[in-house]
């Protein structure tokens, strides 16, 4: 029997990444991955670019059958009418634009109200912009960003035909479409994304699956003031991608230069996804799974299957790439916490996991709150890390070393505990990103976070969802394909919450 291919692209900050895969048996076939430039602004030229050469690297997807695309989220790419990019795209890293977060809460919180208490008006802001789209501004987001354009540059911003985020232009660009000249179409119309990616705009309702372009016109409004006639016109006319459902193709196929050339009726194009939704669907999550990532940052997102609302707007309230929700929590400091304790303790990886793993827990009364950069959950942004607790017994290495371990952990139970609040059930956490290879955090994590932890092995989590949207886009069938999920390890243990409940003491 002939296999049939598919391809997931992983268009991530730091590079693109194409995977060919089996699309029965979600096996990998070929391999290609190409830089992207670093900033916090990129021309998106250079993402084509690096989705060609990856392309190239994997062996070419001539015979590919389908293809979809995960994307970083919140990247603003603005196009003219003539499908030009205006201006280069400002990433989900650059925060030029916290000012006009700001701007976006206090109007929203001034709306019909009487009270001018700022502290007041803040917090109301931040509760509606929930209820309105699941989210409060922050500077990741892309309406932060066209606010900061319509404050800035101006005449960029009265150019502004169509705005999308960079799974969406890729996507665009895989169908063939590109910047045109005078007189000719260059079919904006044909735009198209998912509801994960529209869901961190600001600008999408992912709980009634609709555009909210009152809220885009604010965007388009210089200060924090309500739009004016011309910013509601304006706010109607500009074209934005069409939401496709979790797993229906795009009206056209991809272009025979790019994609399936060698294919019957040519390369069927997916709906795609934001980077988290795909990493989900990648891992196979469902409902009452949560994913635990140690990375720079740590970020717990959970398959629920309503949406969440989190007042506070601690807790963003994304979509998923199936038809659910995935309530995602955020924290700035994450593996480099154990980069932290390792240059303290002047150590290597394995020699910091086996100090850790000869202490007891709660390294005999030793507290860190690992707030080394600021903290985004719960939002502390000039808070520093604090180690209390210390005392000539406790004072040694393979004290300090747990302490540090468990701060991370304690860190990220605070992000499950805080989505599970809101309603979003827990009952299995898969531990993954590069802080999950250290031994003493596997062996920890089900002590301190109080529940079994799947490990899976290191993969392309991205581009693995990406491939197995394209591959249930293809096959039509109400759910995913069942992929195998490679699991290194389950970790169990008897759970400490004395550990946790002595951090939030610490942490106040």
């Amino acid at each position: 029997m002939q296999r049939t291919l598919v391809a997931g692209v992983d268009t991530s900050t730091q590079s693109c990444k194409v995977r060919v895969t089996d699309a029965r048996t979600g096996a990998l076939v070929r391999f290609g991955q190409a830089k992207h430039p670093s900033g916090t602004t990129v021309d998106p030229q250079a993402w084509w670019d690096a989705f060609l050469e990856a392309s190239a690297q994997a062996g070419g997807l001539d015979d590919v059958a389908a293809i979809a695309v995960g994307g970083q989220q919140h990247g603003m790419v603005l196009l003219d009418e003539h499908g030009h990019v205006i201006r280069d795209a400002m990433l989900w890293n650059d925060v030029s634009s916290a000012p006009q977060a700001d701007e976006l809460i206090m109007t929203l919180g001034a709306r019909g109200a009487d009270d001018g208490d700022a502290a007041a008006v803040h917090a109301r802001g931040v509760a509606r912009w929930v209820e309105a789209v699941g989210s409060s501004p922050v500077a990741s987001y892309t309406l932060t960003k066209i606010k900061w354009v319509a404050e800035h540059e101006p005449d960029n911003a009265a150019r502004i035909a169509a705005v999308c985020l960079p799974h969406d232009w890729l996507s665009w660009r895989i169908a063939g479409y590109g910047p045109v000249g005078d007189g000719e179409d260059a079919h904006l119309d044909m735009l198209r994304t998912d509801r994960s990616d529209a869901s961190g705009t600001l600008y999408f309702d992912a709980a009634h699956d609709e555009y909210r372009r009152d809220l885009l016109a604010l965007g388009l409004t210089s200060g924090a003031g309500e739009p004016d006639k011309a910013a509601l016109d304006f706010a109607e006319h500009i074209v934005l991608p069409h939401v496709l459902a979790p797993h229906e193709a795009a009206p056209t196929r991809a272009a025979a230069s790019v994609a399936g050339a060698d294919v019957p009726g040519g390369c069927v194009i997916a709906p795609g996804g934001g980077d988290n939704a795909m990493a989900s669907l990648g891992l196979g999550m469902g409902v009452g799974d949560v994913s635990v990532s140690l990375g720079t940052s740590g970020v717990a997102a959970a398959v629920s299957e309503t949406p969440v609302h989190d007042m506070t707007g601690s807790v963003s309230g994304f979509a998923d790439c199936t038809g659910h929700f995935l309530p995602l929590a955020c924290t700035i400091n994450a593996s480099r916490i154990l980069d932290a304790a390792r240059a303290a303790l002047r150590v290597d990886y394995d020699e910091l996991a086996a100090l850790a793993l000869a202490a007891r827990p709660g390294a005999d009364g030793m507290t860190l709150v690992p707030y080394f950069d600021g903290e985004r959950t719960p939002n502390r942004p000039d808070a520093t890390a604090t180690l209390s607790g210390m005392t000539m017994a406790n004072t040694n290495a393979e004290d300090i070393a747990r302490a540090f371990v468990e701060g991370l952990l304690c860190s990220q139970r605070d992000c499950i505990e805080l989505i599970r609040s809101l309603g979003a059930p827990i009952d299995r956490v898969l531990l993954i990103g590069g802080g999950a290879k250290s031994l003493a955090v596997r062996t920890l994590a089900p002590c301190v976070l109080g529940l079994d932890v799947s490990c899976p092995a290191t993969d392309e989590y991205v581009a693995i969802g990406a491939a197995r949207q394209a591959a249930w886009t293809l096959d039509g069938g109400d759910d995913a394909p069942d992929w195998p999920i490679s699991i290194d390890a389950v970790s169990t243990g008897v759970p400490t919450p004395q550990v946790y409940e002595a951090y939030v003491r610490a942490r106040g």
